[in-house]
This record gives C-alpha cells, structure tokens and sequence, in this order.
C-alpha cells in the first residue's frame, strides 16, 4: 500500500468510526479516553428473568384455582373441593384503592377484598425503595410486554420509538385515568365505601373480572389483539402509555432515593444504556435517571461494557461510600422477595387476606355475577 506523501492529510471520510447505531458527536469521536472494561458478571437480568416466569406462573396458577373455585358454584356442586386465593385481589386494583381510602379514613381494615390492599401497599413500597421494580420484575403484564417487544425486535430487526409530539401526550394518558379513578374514589365516604363493597356487585367483583376474560366480546377481543401487536413495535406500549397502576407506582418511584446513576469520569458515551433502555430514556445523557418511567429493570446496567460507570445506587448523603451503595441485582431481587412476603405474610397471620363471605352468599351470587350491577356510590 503506498503511503501518504509528505504534507499529505488523509482524508476524514477515510477515518473508521465505532460501529454503533447512534453517531457520536465531533468531540466524541476526536476524544481518546482511556477507560478499564468490566471485571464483575453483572447477573440482574438473571435474576429478574427468574422472577418474571415465577410471577407469571403463580399468576397462572392463581387464575386456575380461581376458576376452578368459580365453576364449583356455577355448577351447583354439594361440597365445595377448591378453596378461592385471595391472591387474586391483585387484579383489583380499584378495590385496594378503595379499601386504602376505607383504612385511611376509619381506621380499620376492610373485610372485603382486604388482601387487595396488602398488595397495592406492597407494590407501592417497592415502587418507593426500588423505583417502578414491580413493572419490570414481576407484573405479568410488563413481562408478556417485554416478550413481545422483543419478538419485534427479532422480526424487524429494531424498535421504533414515536416522535416527541406524539410521545409525550400519549403517556399523560395513563395519567388521565389515574386521576379519573382517584377522584371517583376520593370523594367516597367510609360509609360510602362500606356500603359498595359489601353490595353483591362489590362482593364478586373478583368473579365479574373473571367473566370478562372468560366471556369476552369483539370489540374488547380486539383492542387487546391491537395493543399486542403495538407492543411489537413499541416497547411496552400500554404500560407507557395506558396503564394507570403504572402511573401511579411511577409517581410513587420519584421519592425512591434509589437510582440508576452514571459516573461522567469512567463512562466511555457508547450509547450502549441508552438503546437498551425499554422506556427509552437518555441514560447515556443523564447523571441520576430521575424519570418515573424508570422501571428498575437494570438492563441499562447490564449492557454498560466500562468498568464503575453505571449503577443502581443509593445517594451518598445516605451511605457515604458511592462503591457501598450500590444495589447488584442479587440485593434488589432480595429486596423485592423480603417485601412481598413480608407484608403479605403479615396480612395472613393479622387475619386480613380472606374475605369473610360466607358460602351460602357465593351460591347465591356466583352464578348470577353477570346480573349484579354497579351501585351508585355514595359521596
């Protein structure tokens, strides 16, 4: 190969740049940094894809014994073999909202659908010590989102991110739900609130979710059908954009002292944090990851290829050491378990999970669930 004569320049269009799929800037890609790449085997997304399938396989197994339980009323049996799990409350948000209102107000624990708001009031812990963890560790609808994003990604090689202008009203969305449903629940009375959910309607609202699925109309068919096939395009399109139970963890996680932070010295601007980023947040650009649509995931931590540069990390004014504060994903899958048994179990040997209904009202209601209607509430 010839070389360049003497006060011959080579050309920039000749100079090799870092494959990577955001271009660096001029400073960027004139600056050398010298960097150290990681030593430790970062294992969160281990941790948290085990987490995932546990949580969506109790969800399964929970939504079976239910309708099994269900069946045994609506078919007549004389003994009654299943027993119903209360762990099902968890897809009742609304109810635990409510009976937080009832408990805040009263003071007392609600008898009915009490366990749905020991879990609202675990997820909210979570979201305030662990960000929005419970989206990305362990809700079920955030893990099924998660897959089919990434099938999109193997489908069409990438995702797609909307324009600012449709981006950000789209996510005050969730935001608008969120407010409708507080306000509604907000302006009821202890009394009020008593009075709905020992109402039939109340008592085997569980059961009339269930129907939903079970006897699901076209329309509702297909709007799943279409946020499904969005979520292949979109990363966790109705979680960013629709879903209000995120919206509220998300409000909570912006008083968790807990962070993702990025250390300016040993980061090397690979963008790598960035485009794993599910919510499609700037990491790369940002010193502390402040945004409620940080689910805690750790994938932005998982990808950083420079040693100490990313981190989930408590702030120093609480552990003085930046290296002792640090949350690997082992710390934060212990964190997430700790708090779910602990304030779980806590409801069962208090005696405020099950709901005290007796089962000659179960026989009386179960089977005509689709006939009880939603009472006005009283404010």
């Amino acid at each position: 190969m010839a070389t360049p004569a003497a006060g011959s320049t080579v050309p920039p269009a000749k100079l090799a740049l870092p494959a990577c799929d955001l271009p660096l800037s001029k400073p960027q890609a004139a600056r050398k940094k010298s960097w150290a790449r990681r030593t430790d085997q970062d294992t969160s997304q281990t941790w948290r894809g085990g987490y995932q399938l546990t949580f969506l396989l109790l969800n399964v197994w929970l939504g079976g014994e239910f309708y099994l339980w269900v069946r045994q009323y609506e078919t007549g049996a004389a003994q009654i073999a299943w027993t119903r799990p209360a762990g099902v409350e968890g897809w009742l948000p609304i109810a635990g909202l409510m009976n937080l209102r009832y408990w805040l107000l009263s003071g007392r624990v609600a008898a009915i659908h009490p366990a749905a708001m020991f879990l609202l009031l675990t997820f909210l812990s979570m979201a305030f010590l662990l960000r929005k963890a419970f989206c990305g560790w362990l809700c079920p609808v955030g893990t099924i989102s998660e897959w089919l994003w990434r099938a999109g990604q193997r489908l069409f090689g990438r995702n797609f991110r909307p324009p600012r202008w449709v981006d950000i009203p789209l996510r005050g969305l969730k935001y608008l739900l969120l407010g409708f449903f507080v306000w509604a629940v907000s302006g009821m009375t202890a009394e009020g609130l008593e009075s709905f959910l020992h109402s039939p309607y109340g008592m085997i609202a569980d059961v009339k979710m269930l129907n939903f699925f079970r006897f699901m109309g076209t329309t509702a068919a297909g709007v799943i059908a279409g946020l499904a096939a969005a979520s292949l395009f979109i990363p966790n399109f109705w979680c960013r954009y629709l879903c209000p139970y995120g919206a509220l963890l998300g409000i909570t996680s912006l008083a968790s002292p807990l962070r993702v932070r990025r250390n300016p010295p040993a980061c090397i601007d690979c963008a790598k944090c960035a485009r794993a980023c599910p919510a499609l947040l700037p990491v790369d650009r940002l010193i502390s990851v402040k945004s409620a649509e940080c689910t805690g995931c750790m994938l932005c931590v998982a990808v950083c290829p420079a040693e100490n540069a990313l981190a989930m990390e408590w702030p120093k004014s609480i552990t003085r050491n930046r290296k002792a504060g640090r949350m690997p994903g082992w710390a934060v899958a212990a964190a997430l378990a700790g708090l779910f048994i602990g304030i779980t179990g806590f409801a069962k040997l208090s005696g405020h999970w099950n709901s005290p209904i007796p089962d000659a009202v179960y026989r009386q209601l179960v089977p005509h669930a689709n006939q009880a209607q939603h009472p006005m509430p009283e404010r």
